[in-house]
């Protein structure tokens, strides 16, 4: 920090003697003053967090997956609401690599939901146009206690327009880390292998880091994940959580 220290005494004539003013110096103490350059790239949060007022099913809902991922790693912990479930994923984040942690998350998602559910939906919904479309409105209706406000959009698919696009408006999830890594190793990835493993339907999950969106769009493949622009975006250094750097283990793709 570049500084600069100003003395300055009030009232002293451009002539003083040398004798009198040494006697000023004793009555009248010095005015000290720093004039300071200001350190630069300082990030500084000035929006608040969203403030959720969950019902009873958001409730239900959270304390569910939380549970679970609590459950697939072995450790419990004693937060409750919204604060649980990111203190459970925390825990993944910190202490496991990120093939382990989608490992962990697929795990507690398949624990989650019932097995013979997901088959009578697949069975019930082959992929089309309307499972597509139906996957859409169901996801702004049922999971925006886990993603935050969302709503269907159109997209262009396969030469016609649908409405097979989740547009969240600011995840909650990634809002509340604030972290990259958590959103593409704890969400975006085992997401996507979720839903088409258990459903029969790929979904590209696209965020946007600059603003905390996300569009989930039902029938379109994700890139490669070494390709996927995703994995190329910095960590939010001022603002993480996680303090932990999201490199991808490209063995686990």
């Amino acid at each position: 920090m570049d500084s600069k220290l100003l003395l300055h005494h009030r009232g002293f004539p451009p002539t003083t003697p040398r004798r009198n003013l040494t006697h000023m110096l004793k009555r009248s103490p010095p005015i000290l003053a720093v004039i300071a350059k200001p350190k630069k790239n300082i990030a500084i949060e000035t929006e608040t967090m969203t403030i959720y007022n969950d019902n009873w099913f958001d409730r239900m809902a959270i304390h569910h997956l939380s549970k679970n991922v609590q459950t697939a790693t072995g450790i419990k912990n004693s937060k409750t609401g919204y604060e649980s479930l990111i203190e459970a994923a925390t825990y993944v984040s910190k202490n496991y690599n990120p093939n382990k942690q989608q490992e962990l998350v697929i795990q507690a998602l398949q624990s989650a939901f019932p097995k013979p559910l997901l088959s009578m939906i697949r069975t019930l919904m082959p992929h089309s146009k309307f499972t597509r479309e139906f996957f859409a409105v169901f996801t702004t209706i049922f999971f925006s206690w886990l993603i935050g406000p969302c709503e269907v959009r159109e997209s262009e698919l396969e030469g016609s327009i649908e409405k097979n696009v989740v547009h969240i408006r600011k995840c909650r999830f990634l809002e509340g880390t604030s972290c990259v890594g958590m959103c593409t190793n704890l969400c975006k990835m085992p997401s996507q292998k979720f839903i088409k493993d258990s459903f029969g339907i790929p979904v590209n999950m696209v965020p946007n880091f600059e603003d905390m969106s996300c569009d989930m769009i039902f029938g379109e493949e994700p890139p490669a994940a070494m390709d996927d622009p995703a994995f190329k975006q910095p960590c939010y250094k001022f603002l993480c959580k996680a303090k932990q750097k999201h490199n991808l283990d490209c063995s686990s793709v």
